[in-house]
């Protein structure tokens, strides 16, 4: 086993977590949807941990090669996965029928949700610096990437829901703008 094996090991357990956590979430949502209204904010919020957390699995992969063993990369590791789980765990109530209207529940953990994706990708931003050369500074770095940060802070720091799903639109559509915009 690699040393990248070893520490992804973790990774991918609690990243996968995460993802059962928000998918199981949206399904006890679905099942009950019938007397509790989803809405876009909490699906929108739902789609953006989703793309988060595929996308920083993937940088996992792109950095293999750089990853080594190490007390600071495991328990980094560990703190940057265990917030997109709980982020994840929070979309969502774990009772929907408790709120009716998961608007409120949106509104009540948003900014949990959001400052714990936040803080993973200034930790990945931070990683990539450290272990690799940034990319050189285009249109496209300041678009796909830069544009992240303000927008998230903008999402979290705003009390109108408009803005904020306005703000989740642009979040959201930074993830096929990547792939389609390609370097």
């Amino acid at each position: 086993m690699s040393g990248f094996e070893f520490v992804f090991s973790l990774f991918g357990l609690l990243l996968g977590l995460a993802l059962a956590a928000g998918l199981g979430g949206l399904a006890r949502a679905l099942k009950v949807r019938h007397r509790v209204r989803i809405g876009w904010p909490a699906a929108l919020l739902g789609l953006f941990v989703t793309c988060d957390v595929v996308t920083f699995w993937m940088y996992g992969w792109a950095m293999r090669d750089a990853i080594e063993i190490s007390w600071p990369v495991m328990f980094g590791g560990f703190v940057v996965t265990g917030l997109y789980y709980i982020a994840a765990s929070l979309v969502f109530p774990d009772d929907p029928e408790d709120w009716g209207d998961l608007d409120g529940h949106f509104d009540k953990q948003r900014r949990l949700v959001l400052g714990a994706v936040l803080a993973c990708n200034v930790a990945l931003l931070t990683t990539v610096t450290v272990l690799t050369d940034l990319p050189p500074m285009d249109l496209r770095q300041v678009i796909i990437t830069w544009s992240f940060f303000p927008v998230s802070v903008l999402a979290i720091a705003v009390s109108d829901r408009r803005i904020v799903v306005a703000c989740l639109l642009w979040l959201i559509a930074l993830y096929p703008l990547s792939l389609w915009w390609q370097a």
